[in-house]
Order: structure tokens, then C-alpha cells, then sequence
């Protein structure tokens, strides 16, 4: 019967009664219960997560329904902790439980899209030129390229099919290639944690084409310079189960429960078990109100809260006369970091200052060292009182086996040795004693507040040392040197030291109150209860930290005070204490697997690498707009002659020169045809490209940035938004780089020029070709010029992991790709294909020159010891891989790049594998991967390789090679260390040696990796992962000059700068306000407020901001927080529209009101795109912008330092940083809103 005619018998349905006829028995259709029913039935579950790069990684439950992917739930099946600690289930957030609203959404890049205009050029071409003929009749025609590039963001795509995207693309890559050189291909894409195989389907194309790729930890400003400068790690840190451990917490910048959501119960769980917590936050973050104490200091004067802090532990715990003296703490310090290490002081002006390290080589006879004696750094031995060289520095860990019949091979660890005989030695930490010292001499500070002497003097006990030369001078150990610096009276008195907390002076808590406005009561009260909770516990006390911190221009000094607070409590290496930063998903575990893969090392070496924040800086013309002058940032110290009528690109530039930095493109010369013309000289090609430079008729294309022959003209952009999320001076981007309309205000008339880079009229529109690959038509596909659909992350296979969790998991493929979407791995094989097919032919066989920084983690790490010399400037001679960047000569066969990119090349069997210094034997796992992808059967320079066909074959090959996921390699792995250090370690994965994690296991559950000495910590049962813990418990030394943790830093530019320790300094003036106040008036009042940009609530990035879940949930489009006072100052109220604006650029977005926020203070959470609800802006006549579009790049040149052991270039290791929090901005309330919605014409488009 029908459901119609059922209801009609509604009346009839009751067949008899009970209780009294209080109950009925009915007889009605209950098939309205289906509904219910199927809305929850589903044929398959499939395990993936999200490639957002938001730590989580968290593992969810794809649930597909007749074919359609329905919705997602959390996976509750990872593997469980030991019964003391929290399990890390749950995992997820509400963002990651809305992205399936994006598979099937509007906003689905559905098919390859070429720009309009583009298109019309390109298939006229065609019909009479071949495809590389076809793309140069375009991109060097000046009328041709303006016309296409001047509607880069203004829409026009068509759609196109994918041979012919894989085309031009190839014609492009082949062209540039053939005409400028392969270094003028690049690609730029994000944190390859969160799609291991994604990353490397781009990077491995780039690679074996001579590409260059792009670092993005630094970009993002998510790299703290500060961990490769006192550890020599780029970043390590706790999992967050290790928060469980710790019994003192301080939650330092870092909104765990909103930006660390999954992990945040660990937060919430530590607190039930009495670990006290304290929050520091400038702003009432969600994280405040589980906070059992708030320290609120001034946005960007975290630095002089953490020296206060400093202060009261040295005083209270360290010295000489110290109340609460602890044995452990000098134990640690003596042991574990470089506090018993002499320092050399020198006059300068009068005035001993600090400066180098004393080395072996500055003594008779080398003490002895015949190896590296001048980067062996020295010691008191208190037992003799003599100056000996301890095991552990970075002179052991290189070229021992070649001196001395390699008896010092084997030293380079902390036991507590003399490095020379090998004797028992113990360091003294403090020359305070009395016959320890011969003189206590005045020494010279640098300070960089206002309201004191620049340079201020206390006094440290010295002994007085014969050099090598007969000349004598005076050391000091680094500890008296802190105790001084921090202003801490020892008992010497003098100037500038404080007898109470309360004395003006730095950095007593008395002082930083009036730099903070933090009570100096709580100051004094946490750092002590930090202090005696680390003694007792043996180091249980944690900081977390993150980018409300990393992001000021001055975060080396900032997260330097907060590591010293920790070095001098005994906290790193110890399970539950330490440093804890999180920002980016930056652990790569499986990285020297995943290496291989992802730069094509498996068949040549080395690959191009370019820092990416020197590059957007240079390239985007940002430096044309230099408003920081060097002698604003220098040291009262520093040889002002050094610096004088020099601008940060020529810092940069002579970094790149030295060999410090990488440069891209590398010279001002195709390095295809250099290699040649260096073939008809009859000279090698690395002898005769020095002669070029040295002459000066060749220069590194740094020199002349804006010469068109320096430009990068193709760019692939893929797992990215870069410029609707990181592009730091979004409006310089559109301007220079892309050649589009943009809303810059800034004259470069009033800027700071370079004094020995050549400065040319400003180019615009450098970029020939911009290649987007994404799931979503995001800010950056709206500027492309070629838009290719990738997959989702439900519709791929790929390897995902995290910092916060110590599993290996999948993302899956829970249906096929949709529409004519691919994922990346399979895009760049398309391209690869295809450029074999054109680039093959049209370029075949060619010889590159490659140039490559000194490299950290290579002998390349000690380049120049001391005082450091320009070549170009005659100071010393040029040495590739000594003054200069390594200069290495590689084969490309253009025809072949298919068939690499699709196998396992040989040098895997022949080289080994390994990383960080290390390297085994890899040809078994050659052998074992064969086995499982099986070998290519084809003809050709890849016949009998094991085959990379698909992203699982990529998958496998990560986690066949990766000591993390491979316990063979796991086991060879520590054995090569163990033969470096002289210590046994392989016991720390034998446990493991027969493990091995495939794919398949990982989608099945995820998998704990194993221990590897590529990380500092143990995966373990008894232990959470916490950074440092194998250097303290394994005796291995930090990569450092010393081997140690290192408070001082001894590098010239370190000292020139004023941070050879670690000082406060104030945020710096970016003068990008005053030309604009009053300059565009509508009437309303103008407040001028430091413009922040924290993660938010609703998105990750820029994902899920255009997501109708978030926008439903959120205030559905940009929005900026300002203070109740100042909102009334400027007659706002909330909800009201308001533009935000300097000279840099221009953005329109709703106010929120509130009490969070302190005055002076406008926040804006980042990457809040401008693609929904946004208007034009009063300024400019356009769209508004970007919380980027106000922002403008910054270089810091100790960040530039390079060969340098702990402070040498490494891929995402070092480098300088993209900050913007220094930033200032104008807001007011908007007169009118005008949406601009009519249509381009063509007169609008050209005249851009």
C-alpha cells in the first residue's frame, strides 16, 4: 500500500488499547525511520587526514556512500600510550571535520585553466610555431607579456584540457631553460610533513631539471633562528604527551587550546595531575584561562620579561653568593652547555669587550691539535689549571681519521675528557674563586633600550693568557660573562649591577616592569617557582612556545632568553621539561628517506636549494622600498667602517658571495652555456667560472637583481597559498613580481638604497609563467596563469606526520579523483613526460654548473674561523666551498627526465644514503624496495631500477630508506654515529631491527616510528619523545661550535650586532605610518595601532576560510579586533566596516570590539583571504587586500650568516626569516562601501 493512502487511514490505525487506555497498539508504516537510518549507512570507511600543515595530523574516518565521500569522523584506534599518561586520542578540530564540504563545493578547481588571453596567444602560436618557438613569441614580446600579465588576479581563465596545459608548461620549462638556465625555474611549496609524497612529486620534477626549490620554515617566519644558533637543530621539540611530564608549565605565546586544538587535552589533563601553569599572553588568548597565573607584558618585549626572569635564577641559584645554590643546575650547565668555555676579550675603544671563543690554534703549537685546531674551543681544568681542548667540539666531528693515525677519532661526545690526552678533566664553570682569576677587569655590554648607556660596563674576573703570537690577553669563562651581561652582582660590584630586584638597572625585575608592565612581584614569583620546581624534579620544567613570539624581527632574542632561562634550570633533554615551540608542521620523521625521493638525490647531486625569504625579498623589489637603516640595528661595538653606505641587500648579497646564503637564480650567466664557453677555453668548469668572477666579467646575479637576465621567470606554486596566506608584502608581489594592479603606496624615493648592488629602473611583471596546482580556487590560482586541479586529501595516497605525535600515517585515497583532477604526484609525472618529449629534444644532453652554499652538517660547516672576508673586496682569495660557495658540475639529459622521475636511480647503491653528517650503506634497500614497487622493464637509462609508478611506490620508497620506519636502517644508522662519537648507541634500536612499516600498515593503523640519530630523542615505551634527550643521556654533542648548548655566540656579525649574548631589544621602527596619516582622508578618525597576526579559530591558513561551515560559524569574512577605548576614540562600533592601511598596502574588513584586546594592539587572524565579503577600499579604488598586503619584509643580517658550523645554510635550517610583527598600521572606520562587481574590459586589463 501506498504511504499516500496509509495517511489517509490515520484515523483507523489504532487496533486496541492498554493501561486503561492510557497506552495504544497502532498499525502504521514506519518506514519515515529509514530516513534516519540510511543517513548513517555507508559501504567503506578509508583512513586519510588533512595536508594543512596544523601539527594535528590527526588520523580520520572517510566514510564513502555509492561512491560519494558523506562525511568524516575521528579514528580513535591510535596506538595507546603506557598506562601513566594519556592516550592521544581524541584527535581532530571542527575545521578538519568540515573539509569534506570542500570535495563536492563550488569552489572545486574542477579542470586545467589557462588565463584567457594567454590561451589566444598561445594556440595563434601554435598553428605556425613548434610548442618552444610558440612560448617565446609570447614571453619576449614586451606587448604580448603585459597583456597577459597585467589581469594576473582579475579572473579570465578558460578552461583547457590536460595535454595542453602539460604543453606549455613544458615549452616554457624548455625555453627558460635553453635561454636563461635552469635556476630560473622554481617552485615553492610548503611543509612537506603533511604530504610527504605531494612535496616531493614537485621537487623531484624541479631537481632533475636543475631547479630550483624554495625553503618555506624560514618564509613563514615558523623557523626560530634561535634553535639552530644555540643547539645547532632546526627545530626539535617534545611531543606534546610530554606536556603530561612536566610539573611546571609556562604556555608562552602559544594559544594551545585554538591553534593546537587536538593535543590541547594533554594542557587540560596536566593540570588534574597539580602541575601548575602560567600563561603569558599579551592579549586574553584562549590558553589564559587555564592559566593559574597571567603575565600580560607589551606585544613584543617578551625578550625583557625572559632576561628579568634570567636574572632572578643566576642571582638566587647560580652565583657565587647565591641563595638556594644548586649542585644540579652547575652540574648541567658544566656538562651540557658553554658555560666553562673561555672567551677572549679585546679592547675596543678603551673598553675590553667580548670576543671570540679562545681556540687551540691561538695557543703554542695548536695545544697540541693537528686537526681543525682553530675550531677547538677551550676549557679550565680545575683538577691542574690548565687550558685544555674537550672532547665534543666541532673540530672532532671532522677529518680526525686523516691526523694523528686517527687516534682522535671517536672524541666527538660530552664526556668530560681532554680531547688531546683523553684524560679525566673537570671544567671550571666560574673564575670567581679566589686564585682563579688574575685581574677583574671592566667589560663592556651593549644595550639597546633607551634609557641607559649604550654600552654598559660591569666587571668579570679574567685570566691572562699568552697567544700563540707571545701577546697576552685576557679570557673569561661564558658564565661570568652571563652573570655580568644579565647585571648580576657576584660580589665585584661596580657599575650597571643590581643589589635588589628592585634596582633600575638591566635586567632586574624592577626594569622590566616599566618595559612591560608585568608586576615585578609575579616576575620574581614564577621564575622562582620555575627555578626551584627544575631543581627538584631534575629539569621538569617546560616553556611551550610560538609564533605570538617568532614572528617580532628581533625572535632570536626573545626565544634565546626563554632557552637560557631553561639551559640554566637543567630543563632540555629531560622528559617533561625544555622547549616546547610549535608553529608549522615542520617534523618531517621519515626526512633521509623521504630525501632521496624528494630531490632526485638517488640520481644526481647536489640539488638547488634557495632560501625563500631572501629570494621573495629580492625579487618582489621589497628591498626598493628599505626604510631600516644598518646603523639602527648595530652594536655600539661594531666597526661602523665595516657597514658604512651599505643597505641589508648588500649584507645579503655578500652573503650569497661568501658562500653563507644560496643564491637563485645563481649567476648572471645561463649555467648551461658556462659550462660550455669554459669547453672552448680548454679549462675546467669550476676554474674558469673563478676567473669570471674574479675579473668581475661575471657577477652572482645577487649583484643585479633587477637585470632581466637575473629574473625568475617560470615559478610552479603547489600545496601553497602563498599569496593569500605567507607572501609578506603582498602588494610588492603583485607589483614586481607578477605585474598586476596592486595598492602600493610606498615611494621608493624615500628608501635606503645599496651602495654596491646595482640599482637599475624597477622592473615589473618578472614572472613569464606562474603554474598553480590546488584542490580550491584560492588567492594564489587567482594569479595564476595555469590552474591544474590537484586531488583532495580523500582523494590521494600520501605519508603524514607531526611534531605534536610520535605515528606515521596515511592520507588515502577514499574515491578516485573527481572531475579531471590528479594527484600532484601524478601531475608532475604528466609534466615530466612531456618535457622529456619537448625539453628533451630541443635541449638534449647538457652540462650545469651548480652552485651550493657552505653547507651545516659538512666539513663545508667551517669555512672562515675568525674575521670574515670578501673576496670580491680583495680581503682574501676566492675558494669555492671555503670563501665561496661549493661549485659542483652535473649532467643533465633532458631526454631522460621521465624515466628518472619514475624510478630509483643508482646512487643509492653506489653512495649510501644518511643525513646530519652521518651516512651507511643503502644498496640492500635498494634491493628490498625492487622487490615490493618491482623493477622497470622498459629500455633506457632506467632499465632494471626499481619503478616509482605510483604515490604508494613513492610511499614505499620513503619508508624503505627512512632509519624511522626501517629498523635495518634504523640500527646502520646509529652504528655510523657511534663510529663518530666513540660511544655505543645502536642498543637505542635494536629493539626494533626487524621493523618494518609499509603503507599498507599505515593505512591499516598508524604506526610509531623508530629511533633514529637523525632526531634528538627516543620513540620509547618508558619515555615521551623530548628534544635534546639523547644529547644529555647519550652524551652526543649538540651540532654546535662547542658540542654544547651555547649561550654566547662568537661569530663577528653576532658581535657586530650586539648579540653575542642574549640582549633585549626593543621592536624596531618600520616607518611605514607617517606618510600616510592625513594623506587619503574620508573624514573619519585615524587610529595608529602594531598590527598582529595570530593563527585563528576558523581556518588553517587560508584553508577552510571559505569554507561555508567556518564562514557560518565565524563572522563570514575578514575581521580585525581592536580595544573597546580605542574603538570609541574612532567612533567604532562593532561590526562596522574599516580599512587598514600604510604605505605598503590596503585591506577592508569588519571590526570586532573587544576587551581581549590591549590598546595599541590591531589583530588580524592571518590568512583571512580576499575571495568572500570583501569591498573595495576608500585608498586605492580596489579590492581590498590581505593581512599581508600591510606587511613588507625585513632582513636581519645575523640571519645571514653562513660556513659557520652551527650557523652555516641548511635547507629550512637557517636563514633569514619573514617577520612582520614590527608592523604598524592606520585604522578607520569606512564612509562608504562600494563592492566593485562590474565587469573587466580589455582597456581596464591592458592599462593595469
Amino acid at each position: 500500500m501506498s504511504h499516500f493512502l496509509d495517511r489517509l487511514k490515520f484515523v483507523k490505525r489504532t487496533q486496541s488499547t492498554f493501561s486503561n487506555g492510557h497506552g495504544a497498539v497502532v498499525n502504521e508504516d514506519r518506514k519515515w525511520e529509514d530516513g534516519y537510518r540510511n543517513r548513517w549507512q555507508h559501504d567503506k570507511i578509508v583512513r586519510s587526514t588533512h595536508g594543512v600543515n596544523c601539527t594535528g595530523s590527526c588520523s580520520w574516518k572517510v566514510y564513502v556512500k555509492n561512491g560519494l565521500i558523506v562525511w568524516e569522523t575521528q579514528q580513535t584506534d591510535y596506538p595507546r600510550t603506557r598506562a601513566d599518561l594519556p592516550n592521544h586520542e581524541p584527535r581532530g578540530c571542527p575545521r578538519g571535520a568540515s573539509y569534506s564540504w570542500y570535495v563536492y563545493s563550488a569552489q572545486r578547481v574542477k579542470y586545467p585553466m589557462i588565463r584567457g588571453r594567454l590561451m589566444e596567444m598561445w594556440r595563434e602560436a601554435r598553428k605556425s610555431l613548434d610548442p618552444v618557438a610558440a612560448w617565446a613569441s609570447i614571453s619576449q614580446d614586451p606587448v604580448k607579456a603585459k597583456r597577459y600579465k597585467s589581469v594576473r588576479g582579475l579572473g579570465g581563465f578558460v578552461r583547457a584540457d590536460w595535454n595542453t596545459a602539460n604543453e606549455m608548461i613544458a615549452a616554457a620549462n624548455a625555453f627558460t631553460i635553453g635561454k636563461f638556465g635552469p635556476d630560473r625555474v622554481i617552485g615553492f611549496s610548503p611543509i612537506p610533513a603533511m604530504s610527504m609524497v605531494s612535496y616531493a612529486a614537485g621537487s623531484r620534477y624541479l631537481s632533475l631539471i636543475g631547479g630550483v626549490c624554495l625553503s618555506f620554515y624560514d618564509w613563514y617566519c615558523d623557523l626560530p633562528p634561535a634553535s639552530p644558533q644555540v643547539w645547532g637543530e632546526q627545530t626539535d621539540v617534545p611531543e606534546s604527551a610530554d606536556w603530561y611530564n612536566s610539573t611546571y608549565l609556562m604556555v608562552w605565546g602559544s594559544n594551545i587550546p585554538q591553534t593546537r586544538t587536538p593535543d590541547a587535552h594533554f594542557y587540560t589533563e596536566v593540570r588534574y595531575k597539580g602541575t601548575k601553569t602560567v600563561a603569558v599572553s599579551s592579549d586574553f588568548g584562549e590558553m589564559v584561562k587555564f592559566g593559574d597565573i597571567w603575565l600580560a607584558p607589551k606585544q613584543g618585549t617578551d625578550a625583557a620579561l625572559a632576561m628579568a626572569m634570567g636574572h632572578v635564577v643566576l642571582k638566587e641559584f647560580h652565583a657565587a653568593n647565591a641563595s638556594n645554590k644548586s649542585a644540579y643546575f652547575r652540574d648541567y650547565i658544566k656538562q651540557y652547555t658553554d658555560m666553562p668555555m673561555l672567551v677572549l676579550l679585546r679592547d675596543n675603544d678603551g673598553m675590553l669587550v667580548p670576543d671570540h671563543f679562545l681556540r687551540a690554534s691561538h695557543l703554542a703549537d695548536n695545544l697540541d691539535e693537528a686537526n681543525n685546531a682553530q675550531w677547538k674551543t677551550l676549557v679550565i681544568d680545575a683538577e691542574s689549571g690548565e687550558i685544555v681542548a674537550p672532547n665534543g667540539t666541532v673540530g672532532f666531528r671532522w677529518n680526525e681519521a686523516a691526523h694523528n693515525d686517527g687516534q682522535k677519532v671517536g672524541r666527538w661526545n660530552l664526556e668530560m675528557k681532554d680531547g688531546g690526552s683523553g684524560r679525566a678533566i673537570d671544567p671550571r664553570v666560574s673564575l670567581i674563586d679566589a686564585g682563579a682569576h688574575d685581574e677583574v677587569v671592566a667589560v663592556g655590554f651593549p644595550y639597546f633600550g633607551s634609557e641607559h648607556n649604550a654600552l654598559l660596563e660591569r666587571h668579570v674576573p679574567a685570566r691572562r693568557v699568552t697567544l700563540a703570537d707571545g701577546t697576552h690577553a685576557f679570557v673569561a669563562t661564558v658564565f661570568d660573562l652571563q652573570m655580568a651581561n644579565y647585571g648580576v652582582d657576584q660580589g665585584l660590584g661596580g657599575p650597571n649591577v643590581a643589589t635588589s630586584y628592585d634596582d633600575d638597572v638591566p635586567y632586574t625585575p624592577a626594569w622590566q616592569e616599566k618595559h612591560t608592565t608585568v608586576p615585578r612581584n609575579l616576575v620574581i614569583q614564577v621564575a622562582r617557582e620555575f627555578a626551584t620546581n627544575a631543581h627538584q624534579t631534575q629539569g621538569k620544567s617546560m616553556v611551550i612556545v610560538g609564533a605570538a613570539l617568532n614572528h617580532w624581527y628581533h625572535n632570536d632574542m626573545i626565544y634565546r632568553g626563554i632557552i637560557n632561562l631553561l639551559m640554566m634550570c637543567g630543563c632540555v633533554g629531560k622528559s617533561g621539561g625544555g622547549w616546547a615551540h610549535y608553529v608549522g608542521q615542520e617534523k618531517l620523521r621519515p626526512q633521509f628517506g623521504w630525501a632521496p625521493l624528494a630531490f632526485a638525490l638517488d640520481w644526481s647531486k647536489p640539488p638547488r636549494q634557495m632560501n625563500g625569504t631572501s629570494f621573495f625579498y629580492n625579487h618582489t623589489s621589497q628591498w626598493r622600498h628599505e626604510k631600516v637603516a644598518l646603523g639602527e640595528v648595530l652594536a655600539p661595538t661594531a666597526n661602523k667602517r665595516n657597514y658604512s653606505n651599505l643597505a641589508m641587500l648588500d649584507l645579503n648579497a655578500k652573503s650569497e658571495r661568501m658562500g653563507w646564503l644560496p643564491s637563485a637564480p645563481q649567476l648572471g650567466a645561463n649555467p648551461l652555456d658556462l659550462t660550455d664557453d669554459a669547453a672552448r677555453a680548454g679549462m675546467k668548469p669550476v676554474d674558469y667560472v673563478v676567473d669570471r668572477l674574479k675579473s668581475g666579467a661575471l657577477q652572482f646575479s645577487c649583484d643585479d637583481p633587477d637585470n632581466p637576465v637575473n629574473f625568475p621567470r617560470n615559478m610552479f606554486v603547489w600545496r601553497s597559498n602563498i599569496l593569500g596566506s605567507s607572501g609578506k608584502g603582498h602588494e610588492y608581489f603583485l607589483k614586481y613580481l607578477l605585474g598586476t594592479q596592486n595598492a602600493l603606496f610606498s615611494d621608493e624615493n624615500d628608501a635606503i638604497m645599496p651602495g654596491q648592488v646595482h640599482v637599475r629602473e624597477a622592473a615589473e611583471g618578472k614572472l613569464d609563467l606562474l603554474t598553480v596546482l590546488d584542490f580550491r580556487m584560492s588567492t594564489t590560482c587567482l594569479y595564476g596563469d595555469i590552474v591544474l586541479p590537484t586531488a583532495t586529501w580523500y582523494e590521494k595516497d600520501d605519508l603524514n606526520t607531526s611534531d605534536m605525535h610520535p605515528f606515521i600515517h596515511p592520507l588515502s585515497e577514499a574515491v578516485q579523483p573527481l572531475w579531471e583532477s590528479k594527484s600532484d604526484w601524478e601531475i608532475y609525472k604528466g609534466i615530466a613526460e612531456k618535457f622529456a618529449e619537448i625539453g628533451g629534444a630541443h635541449l638534449g644532453t647538457r652540462t650545469d654548473l651548480v652552485c651550493t652554499p657552505l653547507m651545516h652538517d659538512t666539513p663545508g660547516e667551517l669555512g672562515q674561523p675568525f674575521e670574515p672576508k670578501d673576496w670580491r673586496a680583495g680581503e682574501c682569495e676566492l675558494i669555492p666551498g671555503k670563501t665561496a660557495p661549493s661549485m659542483t658540475v652535473v649532467e643533465r639529459n633532458y631526454k631522460d627526465v621521465y624515466r628518472k622521475f619514475t624510478s630509483v636511480g643508482p646512487l643509492l647503491d653506489t653512495q649510501g644514503n644518511g643525513g646530519k653528517g652521518i651516512n651507511w650503506n643503502s644498496a640492500h634497500e635498494v634491493g628490498e624496495l625492487a622487490n615490493i614497487t618491482h623493477t622497470v622493464t622498459e629500455p633506457g637509462i632506467s632499465h632494471g631500477r626499481p619503478r616509482l609508478d605510483s604515490a604508494i611506490d613513492a610511499a614505499e620508497m620513503i619508508l624503505t630508506f627512512a632509519p624511522e620506519t626501517n629498523g635495518h636502517v634504523a640500527v646502520k644508522a646509529w652504528e655510523a654515529l657511534s663510529k663518530i662519537t666513540g660511544r655505543e648507541h645502536a642498543h637505542l634500536a635494536a629493539g626494533r631491527e626487524h621493523d618494518k612499516i609499509r603503507f599498507r600498515d599505515v593505512q591499516a593503523q598508524p604506526r610509531k616510528i623508530i629511533s633514529a640519530p637523525t632526531w634528538s630523542g627516543l620513540e620509547s615505551e618508558e619515555v615521551s619523545y623530548n628534544a635534546g634527550y639523547t644529547n644529555v643521556h647519550e652524551l652526543i654533542p649538540w651540532r654546535t661550535l662547542t658540542g654544547r648548548q651555547q649561550f654566547y655566540q662568537d661569530h663577528r656579525w653576532m658581535l657586530d650586532f650586539g648579540e653575542g649574548s642574549c640582549v633585549y631589544r626593543p621592536a624596531i621602527d618600520t616607518k611605514t605610518v607617517t606618510a600616510m596619516l592625513g594623506a587619503k582622508p574620508n573624514g573619519e578618525h585615524e587610529l595608529v595601532l602594531n598590527w598582529i597576526t595570530p593563527h585563528q579559530k576558523w581556518g588553517i591558513h587560508s584553508t577552510y576560510t571559505d569554507n561555508l561551515r567556518m564562514l557560518t560559524l565565524s563572522r563570514g569574512g575578514p575581521h580585525v579586533w581592536v580595544s573597546e577605548a580605542e574603538a570609541k576614540e574612532a567612533g567604532l562600533v562593532d561590526n562596522d566596516w574599516v580599512e587598514v592601511f600604510n604605505v605598503n598596502g590596503t585591506l577592508t574588513a569588519r571590526v570586532v570590539v573587544s576587551q581581549r584586546v590591549p590598546r595599541g594592539m590591531c589583530l588580524m587572524y592571518h590568512a583571512q583571504e580576499k575571495i568572500v565579503n570583501v569591498p573595495g577600499a576608500e585608498t586605492s579604488g580596489m579590492r581590498g587586500g590581505i593581512h599581508n598586503s600591510v606587511t613588507r619584509t625585513v632582513l636581519k643580517p645575523t640571519h645571514m650568516i653562513g660556513g659557520y658550523a652551527q650557523q652555516a645554510y641548511g635547507f629550512n635550517y637557517y636563514g633569514t626569516v619573514g617577520s612582520n610583527r614590527d608592523e604598524y598600521v592606520i585604522v578607520r572606520k569606512m564612509k562608504k562601501v562600494v563592492w566593485l562587481e562590474g565587469p573587466l574590459n580589455e582597456s581596464e586589463g591592458a592599462a593595469a
